[in-house]
C-alpha cells in the first residue's frame, strides 16, 4: 500500500480531483496499463519531451525516468480541475516550484521496517532493486521540510482520510476563494448593485 493505491482510493472519495498520468521509461508491472497508470515511452521519447519542454516535471528514480506531461495539467488547471501527482520528491520540488499555489503532502511509512516489508511483499523488484528503493528511500526523507503536510501511511483508511482532509481544508483557503473576486462579488452584492 504504497503512494499509489493511496491516491486511487483518494480519487473515489473525492470527485473534483484529477489524476495525472506519467510518462516513464520503465517497463510495465503485469497489472499496469498504459495510458491509464503511466505512458510508457522509450528513452529516446522521454529525452525528446523533456529537451522540448513537454515536462512539467521528471526525475531520474530507480534508474528510469518520470515525468508529468505539462499540457496536459496546464488544461486541467485551466478549467478549475484539481490535479493529484503521485511522484517522487525530485519532481514535488519541480512542481513547487513552477506552481507556487499547489498543495504538497509528504507521504511517510509508520517505520523503516514497515517500508521493506511492504516493498519485499509486492515481490515485483530484484533485491538489487529493492535495496537501491530503500537506500532512496532513507535519502528522500531529506525533503520532508520542504513539504506542506506530513501524512503517516499506517493503513490505507486512515492514510487516505488524512489526505481528504487537507484537500477539502485547502478549498476553503480564503485566498482560493476569493482569487480574482472581492468578498462583494462572492455575496453577489456588486452584481445586484447593493450598496452598503
Amino acid at each position: 500500500m504504497g503512494k499509489t493505491t493511496l491516491c486511487h482510493h483518494l480519487l473515489e472519495k473525492d470527485d473534483q480531483l484529477a489524476f495525472s498520468i506519467s510518462a516513464t521509461t520503465r517497463p510495465p508491472r503485469a497489472t499496469e496499463v498504459d495510458g491509464k497508470d503511466y505512458f510508457f515511452v522509450s528513452q529516446d521519447e522521454f529525452e525528446r519531451m523533456k529537451k522540448e519542454g513537454e515536462l512539467a516535471e521528471w526525475a531520474y528514480v530507480h534508474g528510469h525516468y518520470y515525468g508529468t506531461p505539462k499540457r496536459w495539467m496546464d488544461e486541467q488547471l485551466n478549467r478549475g480541475i484539481s490535479i493529484l501527482l503521485d511522484i517522487d520528491v525530485q519532481g514535488g520540488t519541480q512542481i513547487m516550484r513552477a506552481y507556487p499555489g499547489s498543495v504538497s503532502i509528504f507521504i511517510i511509512p509508520p517505520s523503516f521496517k514497515i517500508l521493506e516489508e511492504r516493498l519485499r511483499n509486492r515481490g515485483s523488484e530484484t533485491e538489487e532493486v529493492l535495496r537501491l528503493r530503500l537506500e532512496n528511500a532513507l535519502g528522500e526523507m531529506d525533503y520532508i521540510t520542504k513539504y506542506t503536510y506530513v501524512v503517516v501511511n499506517d493503513t490505507v483508511g486512515a492514510a487516505v482520510e488524512k489526505m481528504h482532509s487537507i484537500v477539502r481544508a485547502e478549498r476553503l483557503r480564503r485566498d482560493r476563494i476569493l482569487e480574482g473576486i472581492t468578498w462583494r462579488q462572492l455575496l453577489g452584492l456588486d452584481e445586484r448593485g447593493v450598496k452598503s
